[in-house]
């Protein structure tokens, strides 16, 4: 890519980020053009869809959460490695507003951009609840599915203005909910918990 095109490549990220941030995933891509001082062809050069730019905005984050979360297989207990992921994957859908509708629409469909990088974000969580379900500290009815879909809740929950105060609160009863005699409810875990609501991250 030359000088020239990278250029606009780095700073339509950028300018993109903010966007998603404030408009939510459904962001104008004009907007981001006009913020960025490029015109709109030259977008969609670089991003032909805007799920194409998401997938750009989140692919690093999602597999920086997937490499986390292999670290913490090993270097965690199982019950505070699940909740953190769980925290950590909270956090990143409210900072990017409304994305978690296509993280789960990913899932499903292999030809969306965002669905390697949701799918073994998705893979990193299961093999976390699976760990803490084999060591006896977490509930042994649910699977990776019903834990990307509480995420799904938990994201929902932080962005709705009359519920976002409540959203630390729950965060904490649907994370504690997860685990076996409050096994893993590290004090510091749950007050890094504070602040998933997202709103005050923005």
């Amino acid at each position: 890519m030359r000088s020239d095109a990278r250029k606009n490549y780095e700073d339509l990220l950028t300018v993109a980020r903010t966007v998603v941030v404030e408009q939510g995933a459904g962001a104008s891509l004009r907007d981001v053009a006009r913020r960025a001082g490029v015109g709109l062809g030259t977008l969609y050069r670089h991003f032909p869809t805007r799920e194409s730019l998401l997938e750009a905005l989140l692919r690093e984050s999602f597999d920086g959460l997937t490499t986390e979360a292999i670290e913490r297989e090993t270097s965690a207990s199982p019950g505070d490695a699940l909740v953190t992921w769980l925290r950590d994957v909270v956090t990143l859908a409210n900072d990017y507003r409304d994305v978690v509708a296509s993280m789960v629409a990913a899932i499903d469909d292999e030809d969306s951009a965002l669905h390697a990088s949701c799918v073994s974000m998705k893979a990193a969580g299961a093999r976390l609840l699976t760990r803490a379900q084999q060591a006896g500290l977490a509930r042994t009815d649910i699977d990776g599915a019903d834990l990307f879909a509480l995420v799904a809740a938990l994201a929902w929950l932080g962005d709705q203005p009359a519920l976002a105060s409540r959203a630390d609160h729950l965060f904490g009863v649907i994370a504690g909910s997860l685990l076996v005699n409050g096994a893993g409810a590290d004090p510091k875990a749950r007050s890094k918990a504070r602040g998933v609501g997202g709103k005050s991250r923005r």
